[in-house]
C-alpha cells in the first residue's frame, strides 16, 4: 500500500469513528429510549445525498478535571448544510450519544458557523436540540459559547427562518437559543424545556415536581405557550418542520414559494351565507370558515393548543402563502386576552419580517374583563397586537364576520392600522360595544326613571343595534372597502392578494420601535 493510500484509508477510518459518535453501546441506549440519533434525525430531514458536513474534525480544548485525556467526536454537535425539497438549509444537531450532548467552547463555535454561513447565504437555520446542558467542565467558556449563540440567533431574527426541533433534554441557559428562534417543536414525553430543573425547585421552594410537569411539551404547548408544535414520534416532528418550510420564504428578501392551485379562485360556498348564527350570544366554528375559503381546505395551524380562543396559521390563497389570524368564537367567545394578544402578536411580525401577506378574520366580542388580566398587563399584551398590525407594511386583507366592538376593533387589523383592503359580512356589527352595554351607559338615568326601566332599556338596545351594530356605519366614512356576500369571501381575498401584490409601503427612518414588551 502506498503512502497516499494509508492516508486515505486513515481518513476513511478517522471519517468512520466520528460518524459512529458516542459508539454502538451510547447508540444502542438512545434507541432503548425511543430516540434517534443526530445523523439519523438529520437523515429524515435533509433530501436524500444532500448533507455536506462541517467541521466533523473540531475537537474541545478543554484540559480540566483531566478532559485532555478525552476524545470527544466532532465535540458533540453534527453540523452542516443540505436541502429540503431542493431548497438550501443549514442545520445543526446535538449528539447525545456524545458527552449527552453537553455545550463546549467548540461546540458553539461549530454552530455559530452554520448560523453565520446561513445569514450570508440567506437560508434558513434548524437545530435539533438534545443535550444535557453546560459541559462543566469547561466553566465560563461554555457560557461564553451559549452567549455566542444567542447573539447570533438575534442578528438573524427578521432576516432568516429560525426552527428549533426539541428532541430531549433542554435546560438552563440553553433554552434561549430555542426561546429566540421563529417555530420551536418539542416531542410529547421525551423531550423538556425548563430554567431551573426539578432539582433545584425542590431545593429553592420545597415543591416536588416532574420534569414533565415543569416543563413537557404539554405544559409548554397549552400554557406557557414557548413552543409552537409538539407530536409523539420523531418521524412526525420531522415531517411538521418540512412542511412549516413549504410556507416560508428563504429568507426576508424573498417571497414564499408558490404552489400549483387547482381549486377554483371563484368556488363559492353557500354554507358561509348561512354560517352565522341569527342569535349573536351563540357560537360558531371558526374553523370551518378558514376551510372553506383556503385552497383545498387545507389550513397549517401553529399553536394549536394555546390560547385557543384565537387562530393562527398558515395557508394558500391561489397558490399563495399567507398568514392567517383568526378570532374562534367556540372558544370563551373568541374574546381576546393576554395570551391570545401575544401569540398573535408574535405570529403577525413573523409574516410582516419574511413578506408574508396576512388574512384576519374577526370575530371579537371585547377584551376579558377582570382583575386576572388587568394585574397580568392586558394592556401592555394587547399593545403588542395593536403594534404589530400597526407596523406591519405586507398586504393586509381583513373580513369582519360579525362582532368587532371596542378597542378589541382597533387592535384586529382595522383600516386606521393600515389595513389595507378591509371587507364586511352584511351580518357585521361593528360599534364601540354591543347594544346592550351601550343601552346601559347612554341610558341608565333615564331608564331610573321609567316605570319599566327593563323594557325601556331593552327598546334602546334594539334602537342601538339597529342603527349602529351593523357594517354600513363603517362603510359609509371608508373604514371598509365593501360589504360581501359570504358566499364570494374567497374570491374577493384572493383578488385583493393579486391587487396588492406590489405594495411599496414606505415607514419613517428609525434605528428601530419600540414594541411595549
Amino acid at each position: 500500500m502506498s503512502i497516499q493510500q494509508e492516508k486515505i484509508s486513515a481518513l476513511v477510518e478517522r471519517r468512520g469513528k466520528v460518524r459512529l459518535g458516542g459508539g454502538e453501546k451510547a447508540i444502542a441506549k438512545q434507541h432503548e429510549k425511543g430516540k434517534y440519533t443526530a445523523r439519523e434525525r438529520l437523515s429524515m430531514l435533509l433530501d436524500e445525498g444532500s448533507f455536506e458536513e462541517m467541521d466533523m474534525f473540531v475537537e474541545h480544548r478543554c484540559t480540566n478535571f483531566g478532559m485532555e485525556k478525552k476524545y470527544i467526536p466532532g465535540d458533540g454537535v453534527v453540523t452542516g448544510s443540505g436541502t429540503i425539497d431542493g431548497r438550501l438549509v443549514y442545520v445543526f444537531a446535538q449528539d447525545f450519544t456524545v458527552t449527552g450532548g453537553s455545550l463546549s467552547e467548540m461546540m458553539a463555535k461549530k454552530i455559530c458557523k452554520v448560523m453565520d454561513m446561513a445569514m450570508t447565504m440567506g437560508a434558513p437555520v434548524i437545530g435539533l436540540n438534545d443535550s444535557g446542558g453546560a459541559r462543566i467542565q469547561e466553566g465560563v467558556n461554555a457560557l461564553g459559547g451559549y452567549a455566542e449563540i444567542f447573539e447570533r440567533n438575534i442578528l438573524a431574527s427578521g432576516v432568516v427562518p429560525q426552527i428549533s426541533g426539541i428532541f430531549g433534554p433542554c435546560a438552563g441557559g440553553a433554552v434561549y437559543s430555542p426561546a429566540l428562534t421563529d417555530f420551536t417543536l418539542m416531542m410529547e414525553g421525551t423531550s423538556n424545556m425548563f430554567l431551573t430543573g426539578p432539582k433545584v425547585v425542590k431545593t429553592v421552594l420545597g415543591e416536588d415536581v416532574t420534569a414533565e410537569d415543569l416543563g413537557g411539551a404539554s405544559v409548554h404547548s397549552t400554557k406557557s405557550g414557548v413552543t409552537h408544535f409538539t407530536t409523539p414520534t420523531e418521524e412526525e416532528a420531522i415531517a411538521t418542520i418540512k412542511k412549516l418550510l413549504s410556507y416560508i420564504p428563504q429568507n426576508n428578501m424573498e417571497e414564499a414559494p408558490m404552489t400549483a392551485c387547482n381549486d377554483p379562485i371563484d368556488r363559492a360556498d353557500d354554507a358561509l351565507n348561512e354560517i352565522i348564527p341569527d342569535n349573536p350570544n351563540q357560537a360558531y366554528d371558526m374553523y370551518e370558515v378558514i376551510r372553506a375559503l383556503v385552497d383545498n381546505g387545507e389550513f397549517f395551524e401553529i399553536q394549536e393548543n394555546y390560547a385557543k380562543n384565537i387562530i393562527i396559521g398558515f395557508a394558500h390563497f391561489n397558490g399563495q402563502s399567507v398568514g392567517v389570524v383568526a378570532n374562534q368564537p367556540k372558544f370563551m367567545a373568541g374574546v381576546l386576552d393576554c395570551n391570545s394578544s401575544r401569540k398573535a402578536a408574535r405570529f403577525v411580525r413573523f409574516c410582516d419580517a419574511f413578506n408574508i401577506p396576512l388574512v384576519t378574520l374577526v370575530d371579537v366580542p371585547g377584551f376579558l374583563p377582570g382583575t386576572g388580566q388587568e394585574y397580568n398587563a392586558v394592556i401592555l399584551h394587547g399593545a403588542k397586537l395593536l403594534y404589530a398590525y400597526g407596523e406591519a407594511t405586507v398586504p393586509k386583507v381583513t373580513v369582519t364576520l360579525r362582532k368587532s366592538y371596542g378597542g378589541s376593533h382597533i387592535v384586529m387589523s382595522c383600516k386606521q392600522l393600515r389595513g389595507d383592503l378591509n371587507y364586511a359580512w352584511p351580518s357585521a356589527e361593528i360599534a364601540v360595544m354591543g347594544g346592550a352595554g351601550a343601552a346601559g351607559v347612554l341610558y341608565a338615568k333615564e331608564a331610573a326613571e321609567q316605570t319599566d326601566p327593563k323594557a325601556f332599556l331593552a327598546e334602546k338596545e334594539a334602537e342601538y343595534t339597529k342603527l349602529f351594530a351593523n357594517p354600513y356605519v363603517a362603510a359609509k366614512y371608508g373604514y371598509i372597502e365593501d360589504v360581501i356576500e359570504p358566499r364570494n369571501t374567497r374570491f374577493r381575498i384572493i383578488r385583493a392578494l393579486a391587487q396588492l401584490r406590489n405594495k411599496k409601503q414606505n415607514v419613517p427612518a428609525k434605528k428601530h420601535g419600540n414594541i411595549p414588551l
